[in-house]
């Protein structure tokens, strides 16, 4: 079980849980050889187990690390290490995004107003053109997944159930993964998500 103060493969200190999803947890940690905050998601120990899922789940990490846009999170690393406890975590390391996501701050105000709104609908937009434009379809594209800095401006978060046109589906193929409120009509029937 991890805690804060687990140190990941001797240099990703495991600082604080800031959220939980579908397929495992992501913590504020410390890079402690490059001195900087980053996120460290942790996946499900059911996940681990499955090489096929660990092998897409790399090379999809290897993607997403060549992709750069300011409206996309940055990943770092990604690794394995054995747990004291005798488990094992594989992780993937990203920029740590200080802000909200956009899903809190539609609970506390109740609705955005319409300059807000546009902002935030043109910076997802571009941000998704960016990840098409290198052959990755996020799949899971919802208020929780995007998150507002201080200052305004957006970031994509949690490629989990991406696909991508060079590695395929992360998922399964034929299972249906995403938040039912947000999934695309293709992904309900079980269709493949496009551009």
């Amino acid at each position: 079980m991890l805690s804060s103060e687990v140190v990941l493969s001797g240099r990703y200190r495991l600082d604080e849980r800031v959220a939980t999803g579908g397929m495992g947890d992501v913590w504020r940690a410390s890079d402690l050889i490059l001195g900087r905050q980053v996120a460290v998601k942790v996946l499900l120990p059911a996940l681990v187990s499955d090489p096929d899922f660990i092998a897409r789940f790399r090379a999809e990490a290897r993607i997403m690390a060549a992709l750069r846009h300011p409206g996309i999170v940055q990943v770092f690393d990604c690794g394995e290490d054995d747990l004291p406890d005798g488990g094992r975590a594989d992780y993937l390391v990203m920029e740590f995004v200080a802000g909200e996501p956009l899903s809190k701050r539609i609970e506390a105000a109740g609705r955005l107003d319409v300059a807000e709104t546009m902002s935030i609908v043109a910076q997802a937009a571009a941000a998704l053109n960016a990840a098409h434009r290198g052959g990755i379809v996020h799949r899971d594209v919802k208020p929780g997944n995007l998150l507002v800095r201080p200052n305004g401006t957006l970031v994509l978060t949690d490629f989990g159930i991406a696909r991508s046109d060079l590695v395929g589906q992360l998922t399964a193929a034929g299972s249906v993964l995403g938040t039912a409120s947000y999934i695309s009509p293709e992904q309900a029937t079980g269709g493949v998500a496009t551009h």
